[in-house]
């Protein structure tokens, strides 16, 4: 099981907590739906300490939250720099989510090359009968710069590093954006984190023949919980405690997350 640290939990059986009351845990849209079942679990399991996990904010706006003290708890898909703990703001790895790419179905694509895909985003491929598709001009969907998905790609994906992503592309501003972005426009791609749940509304591209899930798929994104120790509450420590658990990690493994308790040292 992934630790605290020794002085991570000693803090948290240390702090007085505020007020009592539901702990909304505020931040980025990745693996939004295992969170939100992490919640129900949680809640259904302790009826007296309600969880609640809001739409996308974005990892800026839950870092923004938690270290302002209007939040106790936020859930972020970076890491979070030295400035921002030396502000009190503290975190520990929750899961990792693979790092997919997904089309509208009418795309008639299932599997690219790290190449192509590269070519598509930069608009050298502009019609999808050109990687073997349905003759249809491509639509990309890409998010914003700081969006730790695409920092992902950059770091990752071969080619990524330095890509123009093509002007002409749409922009969307959270994950739940994108995936809405690509169901409503036939031949549009898009990018993001990988849940069971999108495999349920879009089909999901092998990226050199490998699946998300498959061992050697090179992207993903780690999503954290974060608080600080003078506003957690009694609930978000007990939360922390649940994230951590066998119970919690068989909940993240069936929407198709990695625990971060199996992370071990690869874990920072």
């Amino acid at each position: 099981m992934l630790r605290l640290g020794t002085a991570a939990g000693a803090l948290l059986l240390s702090i007085t907590a505020v007020a009592a009351g539901p702990l909304s845990i505020v931040g980025t849209g990745d693996a939004l739906d295992v969170v939100r079942a992490l919640g129900e679990h949680f809640t259904r399991a302790h009826p007296d300490m309600i969880v609640n996990v809001p739409s996308s904010i974005g990892s800026g706006g839950g870092i923004a939250a938690v270290g302002a003290g209007k939040e106790a708890m936020g859930r972020i898909a970076r890491p979070l720099t030295a400035a921002e703990r030396e502000r009190g703001i503290e975190g520990v790895p929750l899961l990792r989510v693979p790092a997919a790419f997904y089309v509208h179905a009418s795309t008639g694509v299932r599997n690219l090359t790290a190449g192509q895909v590269a070519d598509i985003y930069e608009g050298k491929i502009q019609n999808w009968k050109d990687v073997g598709g349905s003759d249809q001009r491509i639509r990309v969907v890409r998010r914003e710069e700081a969006d730790s998905t695409l920092q992902v790609l950059r770091a990752s994906m071969p080619g990524w590093d330095k890509l123009a992503i093509i002007e002409r592309s749409m922009t969307a501003t959270s994950t739940q954006d994108a995936i809405h972005a690509v169901e409503e426009n036939p031949g549009a791609i898009g990018f993001g984190p990988y849940t069971l749940t999108l495999e349920e509304k879009l089909p999901i591209l092998r990226i050199n023949g490998l699946y998300p899930t498959d061992g050697g798929y090179p992207s993903a994104v780690t999503v954290s919980l974060i608080w600080k120790a003078e506003t957690i509450t009694a609930e978000g420590r007990e939360f922390l405690r649940y994230a951590q658990s066998s119970e919690a990690a068989r909940t993240i493994k069936v929407y198709g997350a990695i625990p971060a308790t199996e992370l071990r040292a690869s874990v920072k």
